[in-house]
């Protein structure tokens, strides 16, 4: 395994493995006993870095979510796992009431509720302090200060020690951080965002994102990462659900576009001159890239846990980089 620094505070900030482990269908979707199989595997790989969030998974049974938190406190305890392992939750997106969801109901990112479900995350987990915490998504109606605010009291408290934001305006990301180092707070450190090797279409409205997507990794995101060496971008979603190399997995819609084909026609040629899978070339290619990035990628099986591993080991030409990069 391989690792890097995520937060910049000597007291906060940790070394992490280079891929981290989605927990996000774990104790829903994927049982526990899999579940534990896969985290097993993937500590002993040395991986340390697990990532979940307090509504997790509420769509799979129309609840509010829970179910990964509580899964991996079980599993933290059952294991006698301590504060080697980093574990990253989020909150803002967990719906109020049963039967809703994030978008018309969510719990949002004011002071009460920062406090009230980082305290929930706390126990569902089984640790005193949470490594790294996420705003999930945003909340217009809550005023920036107040939630700057209220995440760094939780710092300065000693229950939480880094702070992320996901899904995220860039503008709303940059104000932030003025925010809090106007006060003198600590500021989001680490973003979180979908991207992969395939570029999607930002123009598609969503409910979530009626003007077009925010929660991708684009052009102006990656430059602010370029301008701003202490912060550290987390791409959840790499591998796009399986739909680079499953047939029953369609590439969503917002990748139906011209430039897609010809960067699936070079991420197959890496894929056999390297002898490895297209999956494994997305993740070595986010991994070892000039502006680095740390993959969040989920597993269902070990043995797809077992090909995510392979890619840390997976070292790319600067031509074979080249051509994956001018690919469009």
């Amino acid at each position: 395994m391989k690792y890097r620094t995520i937060g910049t505070d000597p007291q906060h900030r940790r070394e992490v493995s280079v891929l981290a482990l989605g927990a996000m269908l774990f104790g829903s979707r994927t049982d526990e006993e899999t579940s534990f199989a896969v985290l097993d595997r993937y500590v002993e790989a040395g991986g340390n870095f697990i990532d979940t969030s307090d509504n997790y998974a509420f769509w799979e049974d129309g609840g509010q979510g829970g179910q990964s938190e509580e899964l991996l406190g079980r599993w933290r305890r059952s294991r006698g796992v301590g504060d080697e392992i980093v574990i990253a939750t989020k909150l803002g997106a967990r719906p109020l009431a049963p039967g809703t969801g994030y978008v018309d109901n969510p719990e949002g990112l004011s002071a009460k509720v920062i406090r009230e479900a980082a305290e929930r995350s706390r126990e569902r987990l089984g640790v005193e302090k949470i490594d790294l915490l996420y705003a999930h998504i945003e909340d217009q109606r809550v005023p920036l200060a107040e939630t700057v605010e209220g995440f760094g009291a939780l710092v300065a408290e000693g229950t939480v020690g880094l702070l992320g934001v996901s899904n995220h305006a860039v503008w709303r990301v940059e104000r932030a951080r003025a925010l809090a180092a106007a006060a003198g707070l600590p500021g989001y450190q680490v973003l979180q965002y979908q991207h992969s090797h395939l570029r999607p279409r930002f123009d598609m409205p969503s409910d979530l994102f009626p003007d077009g997507s925010l929660g991708h990794a684009g052009a102006e995101l990656l430059g602010y990462l370029r301008a701003e060496p202490d912060l550290t971008l987390v791409a959840y979603s790499p591998l796009l659900a399986g739909a680079y190399t499953r047939q029953d997995k369609p590439l969503p819609p917002d990748y139906d576009h011209p430039g897609t084909p010809a960067r699936l026609k070079v991420l197959r040629e890496v894929a056999r001159e390297a002898d490895a899978t297209v999956n494994q070339v997305v993740l070595a290619w986010q991994i070892g890239a000039e502006l680095p990035v740390i993959p969040l990628a989920g597993a269902s099986s070990v043995a797809q846990l077992e090909e995510n591993l392979a890619a840390v080991e997976l070292e790319l030409t600067g031509e074979q980089r080249a051509r994956l990069d001018a690919a469009h």
